[in-house]
């Protein structure tokens, strides 16, 4: 995780939804038809203003366990799964990429492109775009497997892999490379979270016109396939679409690995996540939204949802 000033954005129906049709067919911002598109452009923010305790077993801890208030859980609704796109900067240069598992590449009409061809591609200096990927297959890039589609990008200064993949998908891999996947499994949801809204922050601010964020802990750190497992999938699909709201905005949740770390970085700008701490309180019994009532004070839980649902 980046150590940055926290970001508040006042992500409503209409703004929301208009940051991200912005996003998506901005100049220079889509290089591919995503297949969640539509899903993408009716993904709408549903904000949850109160804030109360959320289980009957949360009554029964001990004070001292508790936050002043806990942000209670949103019920389930249909969720929006859309894509974002990652820039593997901890992969160049480019030395090698080759597919497993069906996964094909193609050029920018969406023609085949052979393997070896892709090979020489990156081996020289002219400028080019080739996407690489297929259903249930991987890419490897340098060794390091990626589910969904990596575009393999050279615009002038060197070529560049961006993974194209689904929200959850990125969340789940995320937890895995922020945390160890046999951490408490609250701990665990507590991370998927804040990992899910840091990333929505950077679909409406992406760092870069063809990407949103790296995978580097500028960012947050993302390993593909390599830091996904079985905890930290069901870490993202039991927290689907929650993400940190204050008073109607999108928070930008920052984290650090200790509370020392988490003090001396964001102590200056505001609420911020210890993952040690977290595992603490995990441990000790409390839920998911009760370790990040005690982080991000004055938070509430909300979750991104379809249009219409």
């Amino acid at each position: 995780m980046r150590l940055g000033k926290p970001l508040l954005l006042t992500f409503t129906a209409s703004v929301g939804l208009a940051a991200l049709i912005v996003w998506l067919t901005g100049d220079g911002r889509g290089t591919t038809t995503s297949q969640g598109t539509e899903e993408v452009l009716s993904a709408l923010f549903a904000a949850e203003d109160r804030q109360s305790l959320a289980t009957d077993a949360s009554k029964n801890r001990e004070p001292d366990q508790l936050s002043k208030t806990v942000p209670a859980v949103p019920p389930p609704v249909p969720t929006a799964d859309p894509q974002l796109r990652i820039a593997l900067l901890n992969r160049r240069p480019l030395l090698r990429v080759t597919m497993r598992g069906g996964a094909d590449c193609r050029s920018e009409g969406g023609r085949p492109v052979d393997p070896e061809a892709v090979q020489s591609m990156l081996a020289g200096s002219a400028t080019g775009f080739v996407s690489c990927g297929g259903d249930g297959g991987s890419v490897l890039v340098n060794g390091h497997a990626y589910a969904g589609t990596v575009h393999l990008l050279n615009r002038g200064q060197g070529w560049l892999a961006i993974n194209q993949i689904a929200l959850e998908s990125y969340v789940a891999s995320v937890v895995g490379a922020e945390m160890p996947s046999y951490w408490n499994q609250e701990a665990l949801k507590a991370q998927a979270v804040a990992a899910r809204s840091y990333a929505l922050v950077h679909m409406l601010r992406p760092a870069d016109r063809d990407w949103n964020l790296g995978d580097t802990t500028r960012w947050q750190a993302y390993s593909g396939r390599t830091s996904t497992t079985e905890s930290t999938i069901k870490a993202a699909e039991t927290t689907r679409g929650i993400v940190l709201s204050f008073k109607g905005g999108l928070v930008e949740s920052l984290y650090a690995a200790t509370q020392e770390i988490s003090d001396e970085a964001h102590g200056h700008l505001g609420a911020s996540m210890s993952q040690h701490g977290a595992q603490r309180l995990a441990n000790r019994g409390l839920l998911f939204n009760e370790i990040l009532g005690r982080y991000y004070s004055g938070a509430s839980l909300a979750r991104i949802r379809t249009d219409g649902q």
